[in-house]
């Protein structure tokens, strides 16, 4: 067994691998950025050195600097995680000349899958089923449009190197081909530095279904089962399961067969994922699935796999990179139970999934019966605008489906965010959602019934109830010293009698409003409660000058002064159209003095390797652009500032 290993990656996956590390007996090294260095995947490792900036291609995409980590620390092999360096076959290339162990495959074998459209050539002559499309060299814009007539739409443009959903588009018409194009070139550019894309027919009713797959690099593999990964947005995985949803034995064995075909075929050494489509409009069928890509790496769903088998993947992987066999035979890999992951982010569901960044305030991750949580964060940790903005896994098993579902559903009431926006909210109404409870959805259901997942608020009865609490002053209870308050508790200065009731003005997220404050005996109780606070359906908690309104997972903040809405005033004018997130400007559409019409773009912004569009919210004349291409813009900060047309001549 390998004594020591520096894990090159951050957060929780950094995290997950020490833990594991830790109880083999390996000796753990972290690295971490300017931006990390309090962070706690730093802390859990027995050492910790500093790589560079915040920007991951100043620091974890920087290969030369992770090996001088290793060197200087002794460590006998690096562990990528995924993302960063987990799929770069130079850097694996160069851990082997420095006499390191790479922890995953070979050079050879990242290459071979790493690129879609030769992934895909290789696994035809493996006999493995693929998609219809174009995976061709020529990138010419017309020779691709006219590929995309050909095959027939809808089509769907992908990044070449991509990955995780970045530089991907659904083009409908041909009409939107040239745009969407351009917009997942830059993107492709941007997050993976190669702007090739190829074309694939857009199968109708998909569903996501992977096969994970285990190699020992001298031409034997196994694979441990399918998640499937169908709930998606924006062509990012939202939950994972195991197994999926109306899989008969036959077609997992089909599955099973293909993924095992494909690792066999470049010789695969470690933990990989062989990802495929499968036609959902019907029960998963042996000859109704189809290559997608094959990730050379250990995935962020992994956990999933592990609860249904009881394998420990990364103990694997450190066991295949010091020399040893597989530990387990195909058929002593056993099926037990089923297990859902999900992803919970720092991100706005209600406004297309914008990152959200910023301090978690607060962060309450209770780990109940048959939960799993993995996280890298704690409460006061920031989310940087620099990574991913992931918050923590939340893994429910069970020993059936509807087990695990209602875990899971149980456990989203007991977790709290507050800070940056999260998905919580999402996660829980889409958990409940009855096309999942059913098991019959496929990766367009989050798209189709957006609406109904999102768009809910905190009720102004629990927002009343922060709003005295903020007037009452108080103090974390001690028993409570990370910051949460029951309000309603004994002796928490809520008394009824003789009531009045006074306005106040306060900030709730950010907006002014004049909220009533009802008084008994001179201290505040929520505005028309009976003083127990029983029908109040969510609670406050203190953090900082300000109070949070927490109610079935949406955090709202409830301050007496909030400096960014008044900054934003400032700077641009009540007209100003603010950025929705922390991000580089890559481009401004308008000018002053060009009249707009709503949803029209004035600008894209990017943060963590995607495009976010800034649109007109009304027709009017563009006043003045307050940002030039290239300069970053926080959360908040004016960026255009429009008046309505019929002041054009005033």
């Amino acid at each position: 067994m390998l004594d020591s290993v520096l894990i090159a990656n951050r957060g929780e996956i950094a995290c997950r691998i020490i833990k594991t590390a830790r109880r083999l007996g390996l000796r753990t090294i972290a690295v971490y950025s300017d931006a990390d260095r309090q962070a706690l995947h730093v802390r859990m490792a027995d050492e910790a050195v500093h790589i560079g900036p915040a920007p991951s291609a100043e620091s974890y995409l920087v290969g030369e600097r992770i090996l001088a980590a290793a060197k200087v620390t002794g460590a006998a092999a690096i562990h990528p995680g995924y993302g960063f360096l987990s799929e770069n076959a130079d850097f694996a290339e160069a851990c082997a000349k420095a006499g390191i162990v790479f922890i995953g495959p070979s050079a050879n074998a990242i290459r071979a899958m790493g690129l879609k459209d030769g992934a895909k050539t290789l696994m035809e002559g493996a006999g493995v089923p693929v998609v219809p499309g174009y995976h061709g060299e020529k990138q010419d814009p017309e020779f691709l449009k006219r590929k995309a007539y050909e095959i027939g739409y809808p089509v769907l443009i992908k990044a070449v190197a991509g990955g995780g959903g970045k530089g991907m588009r659904r083009v409908d018409k041909a009409i939107d081909f040239e745009a969407a194009l351009a917009s997942a070139r830059r993107e492709a550019q941007s997050a993976f530095g190669d702007p090739r894309v190829l074309i694939e027919k857009f199968i109708l009713n998909p569903r996501h279904v992977e096969i994970q797959v285990f190699g020992d690099g001298k031409g034997e593999a196994v694979h441990l089962f399918e998640r499937d990964c169908s709930a998606q947005r924006r062509h990012q995985k939202v939950l994972e399961e195991a197994p999926a949803p109306g899989m008969s034995a036959e077609t997992r064995a089909a599955m099973g067969a293909a993924a095992v075909a494909a690792a066999k075929a470049v010789n695969y050494g470690g933990a990989g994922t062989v990802e495929f489509i499968a036609d959902g409009s019907g029960p998963l069928r042996p000859d109704g699935f189809w290559f997608m890509e094959m990730n050379t790496r250990l995935q962020v769903e992994h956990p999933v796999t592990e609860l249904v088998t009881g394998v420990d993947l990364v103990e694997w992987q450190l066991r295949v990179a010091s020399g040893e066999g597989l530990p387990l035979a195909q058929e002593e890999i056993r099926l037990a139970g089923h297990a859902i992951e999900a992803r919970l982010y720092a991100e706005d569901p209600d406004h297309g999934f914008l990152p959200s960044t910023g301090r978690l305030e607060l962060l309450m991750l209770p780990e109940g019966e048959g939960i799993r949580i993995d996280t890298g964060v704690e409460a006061g940790a920031d989310v940087s605008p620099h990574y991913d903005p992931m918050i923590a896994k939340i893994i429910a098993h069970g020993a059936t489906r509807e087990e695990a579902l209602e875990r899971l559903s149980r456990q989203f009431g007991v977790t709290w965010v507050a800070g940056p926006k999260s998905n919580l909210a999402f996660l829980a109404a889409l958990v409940d959602h009855p096309e999942v409870r059913a098991g019959g959805f496929d990766t367009g259901l989050v798209d189709r019934d957006l609406d109904g997942l999102t768009g809910g608020a905190v009720s102004e009865a629990t927002i009343a109830a922060a709003v005295a609490t903020l007037v009452a002053g108080h103090t974390p209870h001690e028993e409570v010293a990370t910051g949460w308050i029951d309000p309603f508790a004994e002796n928490d200065a809520f008394q009824l009698s003789g009531p009045r009731v006074s306005g106040l003005k306060v900030t709730v997220d950010g907006q002014m409003r004049d909220l009533p404050v009802r008084w008994r005996d001179g201290r505040p109780v929520p505005d028309g409660q009976d003083g127990d606070g029983t029908d109040i359906p969510g609670i406050a908690a203190w953090s900082g000058d300000a109070v949070w309104a927490l109610e079935g997972g949406r955090a709202v903040k409830v301050a007496l002064v909030d400096q960014l809405a008044r900054t934003v005033e400032a700077e641009g004018g009540k007209a100003a159209i603010p950025a929705p997130m922390h991000g580089k400007v890559i481009a401004v559409s308008v000018a002053a003095g060009d009249a707009v019409e709503r949803g029209d773009r004035l600008a894209v912004v990017e943060a963590m390797k995607m495009e976010h569009a800034i649109t007109a919210p009304r027709d009017g004349i563009v006043e003045a652009v307050l940002v030039e291409e290239g300069a970053q813009v926080d959360q908040g900060a004016p960026v255009v500032r429009l008046r309505e047309e019929a002041e054009e001549g005033a």
